[in-house]
C-alpha cells in the first residue's frame, strides 16, 4: 500500500510538471483576483503535505521541501525558456509558500488529531 501511495504522489508531481509546461492549461474557473497564485499555492501545499505524511523523518521532509521548491523554481525557468508561458517570481513565491504550508499542516494536523483522540479516550473513562 505504501508503494501505491508513493506512486500516487509522484503521479501528482508529474501532473504539476505537465500542467506547468502545456501552452494552455485547463481553466479551473477560479474567478478571484490572483486565482493563478492560489492554484500554485494549493498545488504545492498538497504535494508537500502528501509526501510529508508518507515520511515523517525530518531529513526526508526537508529533502522533499527542497525538491518541491526547486521544482517550482525550475518550472518557471522552463516556462521562460519555452516561451509558451510566462515567467513570474510571484508564482515561485506562491509555490514555496505552498510547500511551507503543506509541511506545517503535516506537522500540526496529526498532533491535533492525536490530542483530540487522547482527549476522547480520557473522557470515556
Amino acid at each position: 500500500m505504501r508503494a501505491a501511495l508513493h506512486a500516487a504522489g509522484w503521479l501528482y508531481a508529474a501532473a504539476i510538471v505537465f500542467l506547468s509546461l502545456v501552452p494552455e492549461p485547463p481553466d479551473l474557473g477560479l474567478q478571484v483576483e490572483s486565482g493563478d497564485k492560489l492554484q500554485h499555492f494549493f498545488a504545492y501545499a498538497v504535494l508537500m503535505f502528501w509526501f510529508a505524511l508518507l515520511d515523517r523523518r525530518w531529513r526526508a521532509r526537508l529533502g522533499y521541501a527542497g525538491l518541491w521548491i526547486g521544482l517550482g523554481i525550475g518550472l518557471e525557468f522552463a516556462q521562460r525558456a519555452t516561451g509558451l508561458r510566462s515567467f513570474e517570481l510571484a508564482d515561485m513565491a506562491a509555490n514555496a509558500l505552498g510547500v511551507a504550508a503543506g509541511a506545517a499542516a503535516a506537522f500540526i494536523l496529526p498532533r491535533a488529531a492525536g490530542a483530540a483522540e487522547t482527549g476522547t479516550r480520557s473522557e470515556g473513562r
